[in-house]
């Protein structure tokens, strides 16, 4: 079988990648850089130069494909470019979607997300709900609008479409919130946990990738189909890290409700001071909320069936311990002190919120 697919070098189009050339696929991904090109081929694709824009190289590359699957995306909390993510997420879409669909691509794999969902304040989705904001992120504006202004709407128009739609992601190599979280918790960094009460549900990437190469296979033109595991409160999340790693889980939480004011302040600083992604306005912003939803589609027409939570953390920080191994005594005493200076942030902003109560 023919593939093309975008996002090739990424967390999840990596995966997929590696998958669809094992089991002998002939695979052509989009590389926008010599860089991305030499990773590609690689991994055993044939590389094709562009980016998500150029139809003409677009075009040329999907005619007499099997399978096409859209897996590129820009994931970024916070920051100040949020062009780039509706460019990406928005109109990249429409030109690999509309440009596959004038080929005569027969199956189509579009890379949504639970985002589209945005908050669900408790309610455990699935493939029939349905919300139009308001959003917490550009990410869940953006991918929202590729999901329900791009993709359907295409749909309708006859395009063979199959959506995907992952959680929280995680594994070797994960560069988004889930995947900072779990390192600065295998660090010791994490003394204080941010918004306990925080909901996702998690999927090893491994297990996302053949969700995807399920729907290739298995899914229906016009369907979406929603792959993702259990749903775990960020406490409960680090507390099966604690358990799997043997490490300590953090000593202290900072509610959401106290987090959740410092928002608008935190993006004002973030205009002119660049923040890591864990202190940055987006991730304040999503602290109380819940991106939950239920995979019963997936397992009842694909056949999907991700591994436990506790056998994919196992294995995340498996990869965590050959990549980090123990650092020498004056790097863990700068550890330390970030870990002092993360515990003081903490108790000032409790203090902080405590005392403008009093002055109510």
């Amino acid at each position: 079988m023919k593939v093309f697919l975008t996002g090739g070098t990424g967390f999840i189009g990596k995966q997929v990648l590696q998958k669809l050339v094992a089991r002998g696929d002939e695979v052509w991904a989009l590389a926008r850089s010599d860089s991305s090109a030499a990773a590609v081929e690689a991994l055993g694709a044939r590389a094709v130069r562009g980016d998500l824009h150029d139809v003409a190289v677009l075009r040329a590359a999907m005619t007499g494909c099997d399978v096409v699957f859209h897996i590129a995306a820009w994931y970024k909390l916070g920051g100040n470019d949020p062009a780039r993510m509706y460019g990406t997420n928005v109109g990249g879409t429409l030109d690999v979607l509309q440009t596959a669909f004038e080929v005569g691509v027969p199956k189509i794999v579009y890379t949504s997300s639970l985002a589209v969902n945005g908050d669900t304040h408790g309610q455990i989705a699935d493939e029939t709900f349905y919300q139009a904001g308001p959003f917490l992120t550009d990410y869940d504006r953006s991918k929202w609008r590729a999901h329900y202004e791009i993709a359907l709407p295409l749909i309708e128009k006859g395009a063979p479409i199959v959506i995907v739609m992952p959680g929280a992601v995680f594994g070797p190599g994960d560069h988004s919130l889930v995947g900072e979280t779990l390192r600065w918790f295998w660090r010791g960094w994490l003394p204080v946990l941010p918004g306990p009460e925080m909901t996702l549900a998690y999927t090893h990437v491994e297990d996302i990738a053949e969700g995807h190469i399920l729907a290739a296979d298995k899914g229906k033109p016009g369907e979406s189909y929603i792959i993702t595991g259990p749903a775990l409160t960020l406490a409960e999340w680090i507390g099966l890290a604690a358990e799997v790693s043997g490490k300590r889980a953090p000593l202290f939480s900072i509610p959401a409700a106290w987090l959740l004011p410092l928002a608008p302040i935190i993006g004002a600083v973030e205009q002119a001071l660049p923040l890591p992604a864990l202190f940055c306005r987006d991730s304040v912003a999503i602290v109380g909320a819940t991106y939950i939803a239920r995979a019963e589609k997936a397992h009842a027409e694909l056949g999907w069936t991700p591994r436990p939570l506790r056998e994919g953390l196992r294995e995340t920080f498996e990869a965590q311990q050959e990549a980090e191994p123990p650092a020498p005594v004056a790097v863990r005493r700068k550890r330390l002190a970030l870990v002092v200076l993360t515990a003081a942030l903490g108790l000032l902003v409790w203090w902080g919120l405590r005392r403008g109560r009093r002055h109510r």
